[in-house]
């Protein structure tokens, strides 16, 4: 039996089974997809709102930590409210929260709905999983992750170019005013389809005589927003030489939190997150492989936007659709590879697979150069995503195949989890390494900018006579002509940072193919689902 293997009867339903899928994965797909929709609007954002550009990376950071906070307590909810009601629950807070986010007057009043939203959202894509494993029979459940796959998956390499042409055509308002008529629509449907099975309705009385682990919640919290602060303000407040303490204290605050949460979780019957399961080398394995995939798709889809967009003059729109061709590709190997699978092929090798194929795509845009067009932007973009793609059933077969069956709605927490705060981390970190490493190409550049270079002296050969026959003043002329020179600097410094961030990608997808080496054999049974944890 594998890890997508349900046991319990299924209750018998009039409504096609394809009929929840329809209604279960739009909330999925919205819930996900407001993970990167605001990623190409950041520099609209803290715009309209009089913010810094750096301040309005909250807005994406701390829906991430929402997330990562209540989503391994999003079974527990389910049982003690019932899952439909939970799940109705997720969705209409969830529209409220986005109808919040855009009426908000300031960047605070914009973070807080984000955090309220995401808070909410972290209950979706579990309870919309588990509905459609109870919808479908075990025969078609392989079809029902299918589709969930595609949610999970597609959303994210949607959501930039959606998110452009939002704001270039109605505001950044719209990219959050957009759940709204969609969330109704979803609790429309939702509410009309779902329903809870009885072993669900059972086991919800059983639940309610386990104690709640508030400690550990209260731990998880700490640790999370500590985190996340860390990595968010982390290079604005000079890390360890901070001189007000605010990063030395976080960073006691989260390893006391992170050390107390890992010593209470393995000391109680009823853990909030069960770290038993990081026992099964697989699991273990895999939890460290979605985690820095993941931060490697989401510090692409958010640097690439920004290079196109301060260097080669893109809008919104225009940078949106150079990412949107890989979306397609993405659902074509995520077909093929589910085909792979269901006929027996080791789900380690086409793990490797897809994890080359996603460093190969990052090494294809760490060699681009500023003299290009928006195609030669678009293949790399497609190999990375389809590498991506390659390795997303197949991992979540991997991850499964041997937790034992009690265990396995604790996995499924964790591995959520660490995907969403893996996301989390790789925007944080592409934004560390854009700053940092601008200064030093910078530097660099600088060293070779003097009289003695022939390139720099042509320069100012061609451009004084140009701004002399434009001013009239040879000293005004030649300060121009400086500024030229400055300029062009100052845009190969900020390229080649943005090339390093996909440089360090790339090693990063070589390096997790020693991870597979660790695993055992991962073949999925007949019959078995594949797809998205």
């Amino acid at each position: 039996m594998t890890a997508a293997t349900v046991a319990v009867p299924l209750p018998k339903r009039s409504i096609s089974p394809w009929v929840v899928a329809a209604a279960v994965v739009i909330p999925t797909f919205m819930e996900v997809l407001d993970t990167t929709i605001a990623n190409v609007a950041l520099r609209y954002i803290a715009g309209g709102l009089s913010s810094p550009v750096t301040d309005s990376e909250w807005v994406i950071t701390s829906y991430l930590a929402a997330n990562a906070i209540i989503l391994p307590i999003s079974g527990w909810l389910a049982l003690r409210l019932g899952r439909r009601n939970y799940f109705l629950l997720s969705i209409g807070t969830f529209t409220l929260a986005s109808a919040l986010c855009g009426m908000a007057p300031s960047l605070t009043v914009l973070i807080a709905s984000r955090v309220l939203q995401g808070l909410a959202g972290g209950g979706l894509q579990p309870s919309s999983q588990a509905v459609l494993l109870d919808a479908f029979p075990q025969e078609k459940q392989g079809a029902a992750m299918t589709v969930f796959g595609m949610a999970a998956l597609l959303a994210p390499v949607v959501g930039p170019t959606l998110g452009g042409y939002i704001t270039d055509n109605f505001g950044w308002r719209w990219i959050f005013y957009l759940n709204v008529p969609v969330g109704l629509l979803a609790v429309f449907m939702c509410s009309a389809v779902v329903a809870d099975p009885e072993y669900l309705q059972a086991e919800r009385n059983r639940s309610r005589r386990r104690p709640f682990d508030t400690l550990g919640l209260c731990l998880l919290s700490v640790t999370m927003v500590c985190w996340e602060v860390i990595l968010s303000k982390g290079q604005e407040w000079d890390w360890l030489g901070d001189p007000f303490l605010r990063v030395q204290t976080l960073l006691f605050l989260f390893v006391f939190g992170l050390s107390a949460l890992i010593y209470r979780e393995l000391r109680i019957a009823n853990p909030l997150i069960n770290l038993r399961t990081l026992a099964d080398r697989n699991f273990r394995a895999c939890c460290f492989i979605i985690f820095c995939a993941y931060g490697v798709l989401y510090a692409n889809t958010v640097t690439l936007p920004a290079l196109l967009q301060s260097l080669f003059g893109y809008d919104a729109t225009r940078s949106g659709l150079v990412l949107s061709p890989a979306g397609v590709f993405a659902l074509v190997m995520l077909f093929l590879i589910g085909t792979l699978l269901s006929r027996g092929f080791d789900a380690r090798y086409l793990m490797a697979g897809g994890l080359l194929t996603m460093a190969l795509g990052n090494y294809w845009m760490a060699h681009l150069t500023l003299d290009i067009g928006p195609w030669q932007v678009v293949w790399p973009r497609v190999v990375v995503i389809a590498g991506l793609s390659i390795l997303f059933a197949p991992l979540n077969v991997a991850a499964f195949i041997y937790i034992p069956k009690e265990m396995r709605g604790a996995a499924v927490g964790l591995l959520a989890l660490l995907r969403n705060e893996g996301g989390s981390v790789g925007t944080s970190v592409a934004q560390i390494i854009e700053e940092r490493r601008e200064q030093f190409h910078t530097l660099r550049l600088n060293e070779r900018l003097d009289a003695l270079n022939p390139a720099v002296n042509q320069l100012l050969t061609r451009t004084d006579p140009l701004f002399f026959h434009r001013t009239g003043d040879p000293p005004l002329s030649h300060q121009m002509s400086l500024q030229v020179l400055e300029h062009e600097r100052a845009r190969q410094a900020l390229s080649l940072a943005y090339f390093d961030v996909f440089t360090v990608s790339a090693a990063v997808g070589v390096l997790l193919m020693l991870g597979v080496l660790l695993m055992r054999r991962s073949v999925a049974e007949q019959g078995a689902h594949i797809g998205a944890e």
